[in-house]
């Protein structure tokens, strides 16, 4: 049941549209994902699924899906072939416009989805900083980088004035998809329904405030600020971004757009998007090198079993910095900051393990990788990787060493071969247990 003091605002609200707003409620939820373009195209994956319908208008790459098919369950989603997302909620990553070589931030990132919208516009070129303050949601957000694989991505943990001190006019581009009162949750979410009060709208608009203030500051001149909720009220969208124009007489609104239910096959989502255009614009934004931390704490040994693993199995050069955390190795992203200080989940791209100065790779590595930037490859059916993502062993010819697992040329993870035995090295916090999470009959 919806709150009755909702009911009153949207009538308020919507005037003549309120009855058709109502009706929405009583219609078939929609299914939607979207495709990641570091991975797959979306004629490709069409041909290879039986589950996708019309497109999302809004998103080049978005599709609804049947509601009886379960993606979620699909090895294609294991390996970052699409991300599973509420068709309104790919409108602000879609409006900001990242460009490759840009420096973006996401202030407000987890779970992920919009993040990883970002990371495929980037291409692998410039710096995506992904910000979650809650650590159990930012390790979330850390999860779905990792899978969708994005290598020049940071994952960081910090309240926005922390990040508008640390990087004053750094960003091209800034996201803020601020926490609200959910009301475009409401068809899903009995909670957002529970919780929601006038009282609860009024502490977001004030909370909403805040985050833009120092989102603000992050942002250079020239710059884009996308501002969204997914929300109804007046007090949390227009009016949130209407003061926050009146306080920074620097930036102008380029355009305001609301997705309703009872219009568009979605939930409902705010989203205006901000420029930040007092004073000369600088132009195409050329970047400028960063200080990265000098020391990288690589023994000599470390470097020649790390360079013997990619000459050995890889057919690309990875490039950059190198910086270990602790046996963790990891390749940082150009144009990255000085990490002091810094409450990094992710500095850019998990390279592997040293385990006695012998080398293991990580399972970021073989999501961020092309099934052809691979020495050894073993590509497995759908019905096959089932068994891979559950942790078995499989049988397989070749020669001995660290093999790209992938299913239908799409990366999934690593495996070792050794007398004919394929061991399995899927990590274990990710293994499917039981059959019925893998039951693959209607996707594959």
């Amino acid at each position: 049941m919806l709150p009755e003091p909702f009911l009153v605002r949207m009538k308020q609200m919507l005037g003549e549209e309120y009855g058709a707003f109502l009706r929405s409620y009583e219609e078939p939820e929609t299914f939607s994902l979207r495709i990641n373009p570091l991975k797959a195209q979306s004629q490709e994956l069409a041909g290879r699924t039986d589950f996708l319908e019309e497109a999302v208008d809004w998103e080049q790459d978005g599709f609804y899906y049947r509601p009886d098919a379960r993606p979620g369950r699909h090895p294609y989603h294991e390996a970052g072939v699409y991300y599973i997302q509420e068709a309104s909620a790919m409108a602000p990553a879609a409006a900001l416009g990242a460009r490759p070589g840009e420096r973006i931030l996401d202030l407000c990132a987890a779970p992920g989805g919009k993040s990883a919208r970002i990371g495929a516009d980037l291409k692998g070129e410039g710096l995506l900083v992904c910000n979650e303050i809650h650590p159990a949601r930012a390790r979330i957000l850390s999860e779905n980088v990792e899978r969708m694989g994005i290598s020049n991505a940071l994952v960081l943990s910090h309240e926005p004035a922390y990040l508008a001190r640390r990087f004053p006019e750094f960003f091209h581009r800034v996201l803020v998809d601020a926490p609200c009162s959910g009301e475009g949750m409401f068809r899903k979410s009995e909670q957002a329904r529970r919780e929601w009060s006038p009282e609860k709208v009024a502490g977001c608009a004030r909370r909403q405030a805040d985050i833009l203030d120092q989102a603000a500051q992050t942002l250079r001149l020239g710059g884009r600020l996308v501002y969204s909720t997914c929300t109804f009220s007046r007090e949390e969208n227009e009016e949130t971004v209407e003061a926050f124009l009146q306080r920074h007489r620097e930036f102008e609104l380029e355009k305001c757009v609301r997705l309703w239910p009872h219009k568009q096959r979605g939930e409902g989502h705010f989203l205006a998007s901000l420029r930040k255009c007092a004073g000369a614009l600088r132009g195409d934004f050329p970047l400028r090198e960063m200080d990265v931390p000098g020391e990288k704490g690589l023994s000599e040994k470390e470097c020649a079993a790390f360079l013997d693993f990619q000459e050995q199995y890889l057919s690309v050069c990875l490039k950059g910095t190198y910086v270990r955390f602790g046996d963790q190795l990891y390749l940082l992203p150009r144009c990255a900051p000085d990490l002091k200080g810094l409450k990094v989940l992710r500095p850019g791209l998990h390279l592997g393990t040293f385990k006695k100065e012998r080398f293991e790779p990580a399972h970021a590595l073989a999501l961020f990788l092309k099934p052809q930037q691979a020495r050894n490859r073993l590509d497995l059916s759908c019905g096959q990787a089932v068994h891979y993502l559950k942790g078995e062993t499989l049988s397989a010819g070749g020669e001995k060493g660290w093999y790209l697992i992938t299913v239908d040329g799409y990366s999934l993870g690593w495996g070792k071969l050794s007398g004919g035995i394929m061991k399995n090295h899927y990590p274990r916090g990710l293994r499917k247990t039981t059959d019925a999470r893998l039951r693959q009959t209607s996707l594959c």
